[in-house]
């Protein structure tokens, strides 16, 4: 297996259920990262088995993306429809979070006529050639340069910075919530006035729910919170299951210049495949047949109850999207490590390395919370002492 870091953790899984995960020798791990937003269901949530299995006694792959009538895919598209805003209609299925930004990023340069994109600092929508493009700084794509031209960079929840957005911008793309800078919430004046400044120079607001989407906000979609809707919405992570899928999402109107000049505007093998689309069908009817979202707010607070030490600078959270600030990478390394001895699985944020990442799976009991944060407190604890 091609490596990306000196230090894996090495973790041998044999078997996942619930919020548990089991290495080789029987030991059980409670996952606090759920796959960094994946698996929001837990492991193996029988729903979601359940789905899996029957589509795969059906059919698997068939056609390129488009070309068949596939009922998986069909039944996804039209419940998402029904669960977003009456603009949000047309759903083009991907494989991942990377590539739905890659898409959405096609669309609004084919839609606009225009070629400049405007990100945020500290955002991270993938780590394809284009997605990277978005990424600032500069530390994990300096080594790949050139990337795309025409990206403006603007800071976030800075009202001021949005005056780079204008009649040359084709879309502008950011995290609803900032995931990887450690959760970071937008003011409510500022995702406003993003909105407006995006209404009134003609550029596409392009909203990357990857990360927030799917309940883990205490709400099915993050922006559901703030009042707006965007132009075109990215999903992928928690979308599957545990299974490998994304999407962008726009108007019909919007989303139709890619069939034709030039035809095939945009095509894809995998995207939509029959059995991630079932497992999102079963993740999606899951989350909005039960209490799991209404619950989030509840254990979210629960999460901050517990979470007190003198060692902990500052809890930012948004639902079950949580960051604990430490004194800095080493202290968080090492609170990570004692966690894992213990049976406690906790990660960091690739743009706030002070910070430790708390983003459990949604079925996650007022116990399992609890059990979890007094191991975090004794590890932070031992770290501190």
């Amino acid at each position: 297996m091609a490596q990306t870091s000196a230090f894996p953790l090495m973790l041998e899984i044999e078997r996942g259920e619930g919020v548990y995960l089991y290495d080789k020798d029987g030991k059980a791990y409670i996952d606090l990262i759920a796959g960094i937003g994946v698996s929001s269901l837990g492991h193996c949530h029988p729903n979601v088995v359940g789905a899996i299995k029957a589509q795969a006694d059906k059919y698997l792959h068939t056609m390129v993306y488009g070309e068949y009538v596939l009922g998986p895919q069909v039944t996804l598209a039209q419940r998402l429809s029904d669960n977003l805003p009456a603009s949000l209609n047309s759903v083009y299925f991907v494989n991942s979070g990377a590539e739905a930004t890659e898409g959405a990023m096609k669309l609004a340069k084919r839609y606009t006529g225009r070629y400049e994109i405007a990100a945020f600092k500290y955002a991270y929508h993938g780590s394809t050639q284009g997605a990277a493009s978005l990424m600032w700084p500069k530390d994990f794509t300096q080594g790949y340069h050139p990337l795309l031209p025409g990206i403006v960079h603007l800071d976030f929840n800075d009202e001021k910075s949005l005056e780079s957005i204008t009649e040359h911008t084709a879309c502008v793309i950011v995290e609803t919530i900032q995931a990887e800078w450690g959760v970071r919430k937008p003011l409510p004046a500022f995702i406003m006035a993003l909105r407006r400044r995006c209404d009134e120079t003609g550029a596409l607001l392009v909203l990357d729910e990857i990360q927030t989407g799917f309940g883990r906000t205490g709400s099915l979609f993050a922006f559901e919170h703030y009042g707006i809707v965007p132009d075109i919405l990215l999903l992928a992570k928690g979308m599957g299951g545990g299974m490998p899928i994304g999407a962008f999402i726009a108007d019909q109107q919007l989303m139709s210049c890619l069939s034709h000049n030039p035809i095939l505007g945009h095509i894809t093998t995998f995207g939509g495949h029959p059995v991630s689309c079932a497992a999102s069908l079963a993740t999606l009817d899951t989350l909005l047949e039960g209490d799991l979202i209404d619950a989030v707010p509840e254990k979210e607070a629960l999460f901050r109850h517990y979470l007190q030490h003198p060692a902990i600078k500052e809890v930012r959270s948004a639902g079950l999207l949580m960051a604990v600030e430490l004194a800095g990478f080493d202290v968080v390394q090492a609170v990570i490590h004692r966690c894992l001895l213990e049976g406690v699985i906790i990660d960091w944020f690739l743009f706030n390395n002070r910070s430790l990442r708390i983003a459990p799976p949604l079925i996650i009991t007022n116990e399992e919370i609890k059990t979890a944060c007094q191991v975090i407190l004794a590890a932070i604890e031992d770290c501190h002492n």
